[in-house]
C-alpha cells in the first residue's frame, strides 16, 4: 500500500461525508464501508479520465476486484468530512492496481490506506489484455 511521499502523480480526490448509517454503534466508519468509498474514488478516478465505467463495460472491458487490502490506522466517524485520494501503482498485461489513502478534512490525519486489484475480462469473464485506449487514458 502506497503513502502519501510515493502515491502515484496521476490521482484524484473524492470528497465523502460519513453518514449515520456507515457507522457502527460506536459512531465510527464501519469497517466494510472503506471498500465502498474506494470503489467511489476509483469510479470518479475513471471518469475524471474521460470515460466511465458503464462506457468501458460497453466497449466490452469489465475489471472485477480480484483482491482488495485495507490499513485502518485512525477511526473516521459520523458527520465527518474526509476526502479518499485514488491512484494507479501497476499495469499488468491484464490486470491494473489501484491504491487509496483516506483522510480527515484538512489532511492532517490518515485514516486508512489501502489497495485493490483488477482482472481485465471480456464480457464472457475471460482475461484478456488492457486495451491501449484504456491505458491511455490514464497516462
Amino acid at each position: 500500500m502506497a503513502t502519501s511521499k510515493d502515491f502515484p502523480e496521476q490521482d484524484t480526490w473524492y470528497t465523502h461525508y460519513v453518514s449515520y448509517g456507515e457507522t457502527d454503534a460506536m459512531a465510527v466508519l464501519y469497517h466494510a464501508e472503506y471498500l465502498h468509498l474506494f470503489e467511489r474514488s476509483r469510479s470518479q478516478f475513471i471518469r475524471e479520465s474521460g470515460l466511465s465505467y458503464r462506457e468501458a463495460e460497453a466497449r466490452g472491458i469489465m475489471l472485477p476486484v480480484r483482491d482488495a487490502a485495507c490499513r485502518y490506522r485512525t477511526p473516521a466517524r459520523y458527520d465527518e468530512r474526509i476526502h479518499v485520494r485514488c491512484g494507479i501503482s501497476k499495469w499488468g498485461r491484464a490486470s491494473v492496481n489501484f491504491v487509496y489513502e483516506i483522510w480527515n478534512d484538512d489532511k492532517t490525519v490518515l485514516h486508512a490506506t489501502g489497495s485493490t486489484s483488477h482482472a481485465c475480462v471480456n464480457l464472457d469473464g475471460k482475461p484478456i489484455p488492457i486495451p491501449g485506449w484504456l491505458r491511455d487514458l490514464f497516462q
